[in-house]
């Protein structure tokens, strides 16, 4: 991989929702804006299914996750680091 493909790839960091899939996690990333005609606060929730190779994460973790190739039907991220644990064990 170029240094120029690495730079554009997208990078988002959530938290592990789910990982009852094998070398498959789902990640729940947030956002937050204002609501266009009301302006209130308003947080989005992303969901996306990563690959986990090795099957390190568990519900509750903290990632993230790298946009990659398609590997799937759904899946077209990468876990690219665990930033903490957290949750159930």
């Amino acid at each position: 991989m170029t240094e120029e493909a690495a730079k554009r790839r997208k990078i988002r960091q959530g938290r592990v929702v789910s990982d009852k899939m094998d070398k498959t996690v789902v990640v729940a990333v947030e956002s937050y804006g204002r609501h266009p005609l009301y302006g209130k606060a308003v947080r989005r929730v992303r969901r996306f299914k990563a690959h986990d190779e090795q099957n390190t994460c568990g519900v509750g973790d903290t990632v993230r996750i790298v946009e990659t190739r398609p590997l799937s039907k759904e899946k077209r991220w990468r876990v690219m680091e665990v930033l903490s644990k957290g949750g159930r064990r």
